[in-house]
């Protein structure tokens, strides 16, 4: 009696670790997917950050030329 006792006892431990390696699986799947997004999200981060300064760099450039053209306009008058 006491033998399958033991027996269903290991028998039960044998799946509980099953069910825990599948579920480690699983969330080993699951956390590449996010690593994965993580990248592509990062990457379109610096894409919007490289836009936005290539914008405030063309921004000041048209300020300035247009500073300049009402600079000479003013010695005109």
């Amino acid at each position: 009696m006491d033998s399958e006792f033991i027996l269903r006892q290991f028998q039960e431990i044998e799946e509980k670790v099953g069910k825990v390696i599948e579920l480690c699986k699983s969330q080993e799947t699951i956390n590449l997917e996010l690593r994965n997004r993580i990248k592509i999200l990062e990457e379109e981060i610096q894409e919007k950050v490289e836009a936005e300064n290539n914008y405030v760099a063309e921004k000041g450039l048209i300020r300035s030329k247009v500073d300049s053209i009402l600079a000479k306009l003013e010695e005109i008058k």
